[in-house]
């Protein structure tokens, strides 16, 4: 079977490559094109301090940005995953280079028109839209801008805001380099006697282990390394935290969390529903542990206890070919409109499917404006690989649909909704697996694997969102922060989220340590909510069917950031400004714990 061996690119088959030239049909195109960034940067240069003038200047501009940013995407797109295919080639790692200079010398060009723009009074910009009717598609871009105007400081006063971006970044990369370079944790020794170093990579691997003694050490080695470095972490952290409380003073944001909210006119309301919510249902969570302690017939049940699965190994190998089968079975719910658009990427080159030696490890889907979305796998052929294709083809459709009904102004969508159509997929495929499996143990498996996507999406990424909420309240409120108070807030959230049958080990304390998105302020709760919109959509479209897909697609998928997330999702059925699809989502996850507590009495 076609991936079973790793393999040099040259010897996968065609069929199992993405086409690049549906992109560029060759390499001296992209050049050009790079060329062509930088004259369209060099006339946009030319317009600063003109765009108060007139109507007209104002719709040059807005339409020669969309030009940079149809080339720049299409640039970044190629270059990246020509170098991703194979990350030794040495022609492709200097294309990747040359994208980011110009995506930098983009982003150059265009950086005096935020201020020009805000600088224009409202009741001038309101004379230009009706002197200029074309200026119209351009409305929703300069509200946009407008409405940062009230965080936007004088000239003088951003420049040195601007100054102060590159030392502001500093905590954030220092503890960059520290977890991804220079950290070293032990090596352990395997059951054959072989003496493997942890790493990052096999670190969940290892905590997914039937050895239990394996785990335990695993789990103190990495952990028992976080700590030695504490006082160190800490201060990284902290300078972190309060580098973000300095900007959001600066801006005039009541706090870090409402600066970081209001990029996607997000209303706070919505992270608060998400943590109540999630309090509400910690019962549920309490009783899954119980039940993961019984059935591994621990003593006590401790943190490195979490990952094990919880029903045996299933052997089901699924090649690549049945993948795409039970995926299209899956998504029938969807209608034939949306299964075209599947089939379309499954056969006509988006995807990469195979690994192969030097290529980018993990998944992803990645579009440029103008062409099909393209998606890159290395995949295994096990539950979890149909999985990973259900999602990463939600994620390319999603941008397909977008990219069709919207201008390139409009076509990108935020991240507060990215993960919506990637879960919803899964969503689809978790009901139709269980609707069309008899086997009792295979049953077990798929319940099991879903439970467990809803601990790691929407409890835990919860419990992640309400520590980064404490400790960004605690710098606002002028408290000191140490390696041990820190420990204890994350200590603290950990015994009420797990709950009474769970020990709380006291190396689960420096987690927070090893997790790098707390270095991006407020963006693990997009994990939960999303998770929550995507059962939402799942749910109605089991049961509405056509009009509920209707909506999804015409409101949703295809609307790109015409609207604001909320907007765009509520449009679709899912209201994400009031708590029930996040109480909805929790119930679904009891309704599959009492099914998983019925199947292992």
């Amino acid at each position: 079977m076609e991936g079973r061996k790793l393999r040099r690119r040259q010897e996968i088959a065609d069929e199992y490559k993405w086409k690049l030239t549906d992109l560029y049909a060759s390499d001296e195109l992209w050049e050009s094109e790079v060329g062509k960034v930088y004259e369209i940067s060099e006339q946009i240069v030319r317009l600063k301090g003109t765009l108060a003038e007139s109507p007209n200047q104002l719709l040059t501009y807005c339409r020669m940005e969309d030009e940079l940013a149809y080339y720049t995407a299409r640039i970044c797109v190629y270059a990246n995953e020509s170098y991703h295919q194979d990350t030794a080639d040495a022609k492709y790692q200097g294309f990747a280079s040359k994208s980011d200079s110009v995506m930098v010398a983009a982003s150059a060009a265009t950086s005096f028109a935020d201020p020009e723009i805000l600088a224009i009074p409202k009741e001038t910009l309101e004379r230009f839209f009706a002197e200029e009717p074309q200026l119209e598609e351009y409305r929703r871009k300069i509200e946009l801008i407008s409405r940062r105007k009230e965080h936007t400081l004088t000239v003088a006063e951003e420049h040195i805001l601007a100054e102060v971006g590159d030392i502001a970044i500093g905590p954030g990369n220092i503890y960059s380099m520290f977890n991804n370079a220079d950290i070293k944790f032990p090596s352990i020794t395997d059951v054959e006697g072989n003496r493997i170093p942890i790493t990052h990579g096999n670190f969940i691997k290892f905590m997914r282990s039937k050895d239990r003694s394996l785990r335990k050490q695993v789990f103190r080695g990495v952990y028992n390394t976080y700590a030695k470095w504490g006082n160190t972490v800490a201060g990284m952290f902290v300078s972190n935290l309060k580098q973000e409380n300095f900007f959001a003073k600066m801006r005039k944001y009541p706090s870090v969390r409402a600066m970081h909210l209001s990029e996607g006119n997000i209303p706070e309301s919505v992270y608060d529903n998400l943590i109540t919510a999630v309090h509400n249902h910690l019962p549920a969570m309490h009783r899954y542990m119980a039940l993961r302690k019984k059935i591994l017939g621990v003593e006590h049940l401790h943190m490195y206890d979490l990952y094990v699965p919880l029903v045996g190994d299933i052997d089901q190998k699924y090649t690549f070919e049945e993948a795409k089968e039970i995926v299209a079975k899956a998504l029938e719910p969807m209608g034939e409109e949306y299964l075209s658009v599947l089939r379309e990427g499954f056969s006509n080159g988006w995807i990469d499917v195979y690994e192969n030696e030097n290529k980018r490890s993990g998944a992803y889907s990645w579009a440029a404006y103008g062409t099909h979305p393209y998606v890159l796998l290395n995949y295994q052929d096990d539950l979890e690989g149909v999985f990973t294709l259900a999602h990463e083809m939600g994620h390319a459709i999603h941008s397909y649909y977008s990219n069709k009904n919207q201008s390139v102004t409009y076509a990108d969508y935020l991240i507060f909704v990215a993960e919506v159509a990637s879960t919803c997929n899964e969503a689809l495929l978790n009901h139709y697996l269980l609707e069309n499996e008899t086997d009792v143990k295979k049953r077990r498996f798929i319940v099991n694997h879903y439970l467990e996507e809803f601990r790691t999406t929407l409890f835990r990424q919860t419990m992640f969102a309400e520590f980064e909420m404490i400790v960004h309240d605690k710098v606002a409120k002028g408290e000191s922060l140490t390696m041990e108070s820190i420990n204890q807030i994350y200590h603290d959230l950990n015994v009420l989220y797990y709950g009474p049958d769970m020990v709380i080990d006291p190396e689960i304390d420096y987690e927070w340590m090893r997790i790098p998105h707390f270095y991006t302020a407020f963006y693990v709760y997009q994990y939960a909510t999303g998770y929550s919109a995507a059962t939402a959509f799942s749910r109605k479209i089991l049961t509405e069917r056509k009009p509920a897909v209707d909506r999804y697609i015409s409101s949703f998928l295809s609307g790109g950031c015409s609207k604001d997330p909320i907007e765009l999702l509520a449009a679709a059925g899912v209201d994400m400004s009031t708590p029930k699809p996040i109480e909805d989502a929790l119930g679904v996850f009891e309704e599959y714990l009492n099914e998983f507590e019925k199947q292992m009495q």
